[in-house]
């Protein structure tokens, strides 16, 4: 990993289409960038795809835990 230190409106190249801009310092030590990069570059926040994998994969298991019920739920055959 490469940690760089940089002051407001600095900026850093990745590649030669990619750039990030430091627009605001906060005082609650967050800090607030601008990226300009191609449209077709995917640009994402961890925590998000972090809870989508999380749900994907409780999903799956709800999906494989019981299989003949769910299966039974959806030809009207319920457990009772």
């Amino acid at each position: 990993m490469l940690v760089l230190t940089r002051k407001l409106n600095e900026r850093i190249m990745i590649g030669d289409d990619i750039v990030i801009t430091f627009v605001e310092l906060r005082s609650d030590n967050s800090v607030r960038i601008g990226i300009d990069a191609p449209r077709g570059v995917r640009i994402q926040r961890e925590e998000i795809l972090d809870a989508v994998a999380d749900a994907n994969r409780a999903s799956a298991d709800a999906a494989a835990t019981a299989p003949e019920e769910n299966l039974k739920k959806l030809l009207g055959g319920g457990s009772e």
